[in-house]
């Protein structure tokens, strides 16, 4: 009791909070230890950031995102997708940066 089991599929929550400045957080969950990928795509499909590449364990995860790019630049306002990538899934989700 108390406990809660590991998700049975790969769940993708929101950003949270939405819309957000200057940073946001993303949740997901996996049902076991394995790779996962979590990108951030400008709304144009353009790669502007990686924040998750590699092993995570079971469970709940929450990721951070800055506004910035991989080269550490202040992101554009306006929409962009979180796209998770895991365990064969697929999941993503929109989220508004408002500077």
């Amino acid at each position: 009791v108390g406990d809660t089991p590991p998700a049975s599929v790969v769940t993708l929550g929101g950003a949270v909070p939405n819309p957000f400045n200057p940073r946001t957080v993303i949740t997901f969950s996996v049902p076991a230890a394995q790779d996962a990928r979590l990108d951030i795509y400008s709304l144009d499909g353009r790669l502007v950031r990686r924040l998750l590449d590699g092993q995570v364990s079971a469970g709940a995860h929450d990721v951070v995102w800055d506004g910035r790019d991989d080269a550490g630049r202040e992101a554009a306002s306006g929409v962009y997708f979180h796209r998770l990538s895991s365990g064969g899934v697929v999941k993503s989700g929109k989220m508004i940066l408002a500077r």
